[in-house]
């Protein structure tokens, strides 16, 4: 693929041209540091949602279903990325200045709201709306303005970048399992949201676009002709298969060790641990993606990922369904294959983007897309659960079904902009 630069004229300002260029420069990883602060916050506490379900269910909502309490949760990934269509029009228009900065005030808002909230309608608007709007405020900015700095390395620097998504898991389940039965749920929350505060108050110092953010009218053409174009739509259908899987293990891991008999106290922290191995999958793919080809090391990952459910999720926990070991060790393989998913696919759709001024847009649509998948799948995995009295071949099958389904469509992406091929880097 030729260099997005060469392809289009990007408007710079004086003082952009004179402190930085693509690729290079404290501005271009100054960006990279904010944008960090940013996933960790947004995609990081949604990453926490595992800990509020359970303690929903044993405290202030006992009396709801466990079905109608993880309408709250789901809500905050879906309204993350569905949101998505409408913030890269703005991007694109008025930069982040003022996103971020709302983004910021409604995340922290929903957050401090939680924390006195006693009634299911008042958790559904503050952790099932308010807050994962303001996330997807900032979350969105953070990738839009990481593209628009970057070219030959912009793999990696999205791999760092979704790191902090993938630390944010970790930090924030662990700080609220050991708070709440210290210091109650009030102040656990108001914690979390003081330290979401900083983080996020750093990152409206230090993120910025690298381009000239000029307006223009909305157009429908804007959000449809990206599907004109064949590797953008098999992009979308590989990452919507992707993220129909990624989120089943992360769901239903914790719970049928439990019910598998494995330790209440370790099978808690098969998340976190999921979580930590994620973050070295974050980095190092996007570090070797822009060494071998982005769409030859998504495949790769994609295809590690399929393997790890089909071959030792599934045999392994239906021949030793109380083996600690296997548990463990597939937490931490599919932590580190499903790690590439949030940092490559924005790099994936950046290389396929012939026009970095159209990028919020772009991604937008994509997001949106990504949205759905990521609001239906855990349910359609907990209505085949259901389906089969408990057991959990079925949501396994399922699971590894669409990763294989998203390894092909990468496949495919892959020959239509470079051939069969498997020499070529791409």
């Amino acid at each position: 693929m030729a260099p997005i630069e060469s392809k289009t004229t990007v408007a710079v300002s004086d003082e952009e041209e004179a402190v930085g260029q693509l690729d290079q420069g404290l501005p271009a990883w100054t960006v990279v540091f904010g944008a960090w602060c940013c996933l960790f916050c947004a995609f990081g506490w949604v990453n926490a949602i595992g800990i509020f379900q359970e303690h929903y269910q044993n405290n202030q909502l006992q009396s709801y279903s466990a079905s109608s309490i993880s309408w709250i949760l789901s809500l905050e990934p879906f309204v993350l990325f569905a949101t998505g269509i409408v913030i890269g029009r703005v991007f694109d228009n008025y930069g982040p200045k003022w996103l971020l900065l709302i983004g910021t005030c409604l995340h922290v808002f929903g957050i401090m709201m939680i924390s006195i909230s006693t009634e299911y309608y008042q958790f559904l608007l503050a952790q099932g709306i308010c807050s994962p709007l303001g996330a997807s405020f900032v979350f969105l900015s953070a990738l839009s303005c990481t593209a628009t700095w970057f070219e030959k390395r912009r793999a990696l620097a999205f791999g760092i970048v979704s790191s902090g998504s993938s630390l944010g898991g970790v930090v924030f389940p662990s700080m609220l399992s050991r708070l709440l039965p210290s210091i109650g749920f009030g102040w656990s929350l108001r914690i979390s949201g003081f330290i979401i505060l900083t983080l996020l108050v750093t990152a409206n110092l230090t993120v910025r676009s690298r381009i000239r953010n000029v307006p223009r009218p909305v157009k429908l053409n804007d959000y449809t002709s990206p599907f004109s174009e064949l590797p953008f739509v098999l992009l979308v259908l590989a990452s919507c298969c992707g993220f129909f899987a990624m989120f089943v293990p992360i769901s239903y891991i914790v719970v049928e060790a439990q019910e598998d008999g494995v330790n209440g106290d370790l099978a808690g922290y098969l998340s976190t641990i999921l979580n930590a191995a994620s973050l070295p999958g974050r980095i190092l793919p996007g570090y070797l993606g822009d060494k071998l080809g982005r769409f030859n090391v998504m495949i790769a990952m994609c295809s590690l990922s399929a393997i790890v459910i089909l071959a030792l999720w599934l045999p392994g926990t239906l021949l030793a369904p109380g083996s600690a070991a296997i548990y463990i060790v597939f937490s931490m393989l599919y932590g580190f294959a499903s790690g590439a998913f949030v940092g490559m696919v924005p790099a994936l759709l950046g290389q396929i983007s012939p026009d970095v001024t159209k990028i919020g847009v772009r991604q937008g649509v994509l997001f949106t897309c990504i949205s759905i998948a990521s609001l239906t799948g855990s349910p359609i995995a907990g209505a085949i659960l259901s389906r089969q009295n408990g057991t959990y071949w079925g949501l396994q099958v399922f699971s590894g079904a669409m990763m294989v389904a998203s390894v092909f469509f990468f496949i495919a992406a892959r020959a239509i902009l470079a051939g069969l091929s498997i020499a070529k880097r791409v």
